[in-house]
């Protein structure tokens, strides 16, 4: 008996560690919701409690057992990058060299939650991402899709193991794609993509499950995304016209650089999104003798749904706001560039019912800054992912 009850006792202090945290109400000068109705309140409360938003509207009477945050600054949903290669935590990119295509592969297995780069992400107010292997090949697999938490294992990070298809249509794979150089012209890309697909067809339509091909089958069939690595005006046009026309996927072009922005109006006529970025400039090939804002062209010519990216580490995932900054430095509307890093990507990648703005019922995803969150003069004060507290940064900048 006595050592039941100590076993007992025991298991209780357990328990009592494992408790959750009380909810917790923030009260900031400005809130920024991001929801369809663009709400922007000045001063702002959110309410998170079991790791959902139970409340965000104007200041208010906080119930009991909830602990209150008095805050300076603005308020604003954890930005989603959906181009990021640091999951890994800077151990190497998942790029399989060997083949072509790579379907059945997936750069879950390779997320190191918890990573430094992760917590220096978070710092920075990065909340989503998805990790997505590299672009040496024309199909390299599947990315995870994940939060930056500065604790806890694969489990509590990963909203999604299979993320996203990424494809290379363009620039890295020529050359170098596997299969003995197969894939190192355009042409021989896009024969080794159509290929693929009419495989992944094929098994469904024959009733055959092939597991190298059932991933790739769900993107045909609309049910999960695809994000495309190409630039340049040719590249951009040629990926579009696959993957919308030919296929009509759910389909995102990543990058869209360089000279990429000249058929911006072909892709918004085909209703293709646009996840920009890292160089949201063009300078290369403008032959106009100027520097053309590349974000501001897609913006102007309706592309849906814009969206930015940092191809982390190529930019460091802390910068992501920056290409916010910079892209309404060079023209862009500066609240159209916000939504281009919080609930575009999020609408883009089907995941806007849990992150991307402050909405009852989300994911309790909150960064408060010292102003406004693209002012490069602003610093992240605090943040919560899941509505626990990550960063802080009034403690010496500490993570959580």
């Amino acid at each position: 008996m006595v050592g039941l009850a100590a076993f007992t006792l025991c298991f209780a202090a357990l328990g009592s560690l494992a408790d959750p945290k009380p909810p917790t109400a923030v009260v900031c000068d400005k809130l920024l919701t991001m929801d369809a109705s663009d709400r922007i309140l000045s001063p702002g409360m959110v309410w998170m409690e079991g790791g959902r938003l139970s409340y965000v509207g104007a200041p208010r009477a906080v119930p009991a057992g909830f602990e209150r945050v008095e805050l300076k600054g603005w308020a604003a949903p954890g930005l989603v990058d959906l181009h990021t290669h640091i999951h890994s935590g800077g151990w190497g990119d998942t790029n399989d060299m060997c083949r072509t295509v790579n379907p059945e592969l997936r750069s879950a297995p390779a997320l190191r939650p918890a990573n430094r780069k992760l917590e220096v992400a978070c710092a920075g107010g990065v909340t989503t991402l998805l990790g997505i292997p590299g672009s040496g090949t024309n199909i390299s697999g599947f990315g995870v899709l994940y939060k930056a938490k500065t604790s806890g294992g694969f489990d509590s990070s990963v909203m999604a193991a299979v993320g996203g298809m990424k494809v290379a249509q363009d620039s890295n794979p020529q050359g170098r794609a596997g299969d003995f150089g197969f894939g190192n012209s355009r042409a021989s890309m896009s024969w080794a993509l159509i290929d693929v697909c009419e495989r992944a067809l094929g098994a469904r339509r024959d009733g055959r499950f092939d597991p190298a091909l059932e991933d790739l089958a769900r993107v045909l069939t609309r049910e999960l995304p695809v994000l495309i690595h190409t630039a340049g005006s040719d590249g951009v046009v040629n990926t579009a016209r696959m993957w919308k026309r030919r296929y009509d996927t759910r389909c995102t072009i990543s990058h869209g650089s360089f000279d990429g922005w000249k058929a911006a109006k072909a892709v918004a006529e085909w209703g293709v999104p646009v996840n920009h970025g890292p160089r949201t400039v063009d300078y290369y090939s403008s032959r106009n003798g100027r520097v053309n804002g590349t974000s501001a062209e897609y913006v102007a010519a309706g592309v849906p749904l814009f969206s930015l990216n940092t191809d982390s580490a190529v930019i460091p995932q802390e910068e992501f706001f920056l290409q916010g900054s910079m892209s309404a430095r060079y023209g862009a509307p500066s609240y159209q560039m916000l939504r281009a890093v919080t609930i575009h990507p999020a609408q883009v990648f089907g995941i806007d019912d849990r992150v991307g703005s402050l909405e009852e019922g989300k994911d309790a995803d909150v960064v408060v800054y010292s102003g406004d969150p693209l002012d490069p003069r602003s610093r992240v004060e605090r943040v919560w992912i899941d509505g626990e507290l990550q960063y802080a940064c009034e403690r010496g900048g500490q993570v959580f």
